[in-house]
């Protein structure tokens, strides 16, 4: 089951995930900006300068624990508990954590370099979004990384569902 939308903002490609959990905000928060806890679910290893806070204007580095070098990144916002941006490989990944009434709930948007990314890339978070749900439930999973059958199968979802494709897809 896929659970992002495709959508464009300023005319580029966009996807949009919407999770609500019964944590609070500062629980999601420090799942989604704490480099130790993004360990659990996002798909390379996050640092900031000094191991510090997002600072805006500031460089994130990605590690991929197979292969090195991910590349870097420039952190766009940062507004704790609320707010995340930065980019990463020319898109902008945007965490939004806003309180419910019983618990929180999290946005992520993600503004993509290329149309024909879209359905690989939603694949991807949504493998990276499930491991996030696990571990926010005590139920911690290997990482993501790669087109495990549950990657494939989000993929042909998408595909199917007409999101755009066509680039690369991971071995």
């Amino acid at each position: 089951m896929t659970t992002g939308t495709y959508l464009e903002i300023d005319a580029r490609p966009a996807l949009r995930f919407v999770r609500e959990y019964p944590d609070p905000v500062e629980r999601i928060w420090a799942a989604v900006s704490d480099p130790a806890e993004l360990t659990a679910w996002f798909p390379a290893r996050v640092a900031f300068p000094d191991g510090g806070s997002p600072t805006p204007g500031g460089t994130v580095t990605f590690t991929f624990a197979e292969d090195g070098d991910g590349g870097t990144g420039t952190v766009q916002a940062y507004d704790p508990p609320s707010l995340l941006v930065f980019t990463w490989d020319g898109d902008e990944l945007r965490f939004e954590v806003t309180p419910l009434r019983t618990g929180s709930r999290l946005t992520f948007t993600t503004v993509l370099a290329g149309r024909d990314t879209a359905a690989r890339n939603a694949a991807g978070w949504e493998v990276c979004l499930e491991a996030l749900d696990a571990a926010l439930t005590g139920r911690p999973q290997e990482a993501p990384g790669g087109a495990t059958p549950a990657w494939r199968r989000h993929f042909d979802d998408y595909v199917a569902a007409g999101v755009p494709a066509g680039a690369p897809v991971p071995e």
